[in-house]
């Protein structure tokens, strides 16, 4: 039973072989073997319960080799290594701007036995870097140099900071796959389609938006559409609005102008011509001129695009 996990690609955490005759504990941090070479990494305490659900999942990432918990030495080392992914991020990037190459540089790595180092990167399309990997093998000798196309959200998770909800953004805690999400999310959720308000730091659209749709889904079922002629206790109207969260959420125009929330079970639907005239919802908001000019389909994830592992 493995006690000990890490958490390294993807926000996915992974078991560590600690040998029994190695007293370790919750939040020191370990040098393991990983598939980049070697690596320090912070151990987590797993919970008994969890560990047992784990070890009946036949799909759980592989154990990562335990080599040791790192001592004063492999400290000093370690921050000797940040400072070197440090300088090294800036090289290339000076090298990045030389070539002309239409490429962001978001991140160096360097492993801890100085093997390998990979560079992370966002580019709207395919970039030809091979004159930038000649310049930084002359740089980075004896290395082995690993560059890296990402998207624009693996970019995200991988700076960090906190979403307009005030929380750690969901792609740099506990998400680990990116699910499709679409403007069709926003549009049957009611909300203003602002730019702004429904898209992340990432500029796509948050995720978020899938972790409430299934409820919305729920609530709309057996609602008359939007525009569609309903008797209701009033009188005659048409409906001009769904509020799928509110106790009443059916919102109809009357015959006298009057527009009244109704329950489900107060109204019926009828095949009549209602002398009403609605106006569709529109639920395009700008914050400013600037937001004009953004076509809302852009905010969706390109699906030609490549994203590597982080």
């Amino acid at each position: 039973m493995k006690k000990y996990a890490v958490r390294y690609l993807k926000n996915m955490y992974y078991p560590v072989d600690v040998p029994k005759n190695i007293e370790v504990h919750c939040g020191d941090m370990a040098l393991v073997k990983t598939e980049k070479g070697e690596e320090a990494l912070k151990l987590i305490c797993m919970n008994s319960e969890i560990v047992k659900i784990w070890d009946k999942n036949k799909h759980k990432p592989d154990a990562l080799p335990f080599i040791r918990i790192l001592g004063e030495r492999d400290k000093e080392v370690l921050k000797e290594i940040k400072q070197l992914e440090t300088e090294g991020f800036f090289k290339c990037k000076n090298l990045v701007e030389k070539h002309k190459l239409v490429m962001n540089l978001v991140q160096c790595r360097l492993t801890f036995d100085k093997k390998k180092i990979t560079f992370y990167y966002t580019a709207p399309e395919r970039v030809d870097f091979r004159e930038l990997l000649k310049d930084l093998t002359q740089i980075f000798r004896h290395i082995r140099i690993d560059l890296r196309h990402i998207g624009v959200r693996d970019e995200t998770s991988i700076m960090e900071g906190c979403g307009m909800c005030g929380r750690e953004f969901c792609c740099c805690s506990f998400v680990k796959k990116f699910a499709n999400i679409n403007v069709k999310l926003a549009k049957d959720q009611g909300m203003p389609l602002t730019p702004g308000k429904i898209s992340g730091t990432c500029g796509r659209l948050l995720c978020c938006l899938n972790y409430e749709y299934p409820n919305y889904l729920q609530a709309a079922k057996g609602l008359p559409p939007v525009g569609s002629s309903v008797m209701t206790p009033d009188g005659l109207g048409k409906v001009c609005a769904l509020k799928f969260l509110n106790e009443n959420p059916i919102q109809v125009k009357l015959e006298d102008g009057k527009i009244n929330d109704y329950c489900k079970k107060d109204i019926e639907m009828v095949d009549a011509d209602v002398n009403v005239e609605i106006v569709a919802p529109q639920n395009i908001v700008y914050d400013d001129d600037d937001s004009k000019d953004i076509d809302i389909k852009s905010l969706e994830d390109d699906k030609n695009s490549s994203t590597g592992n982080i």
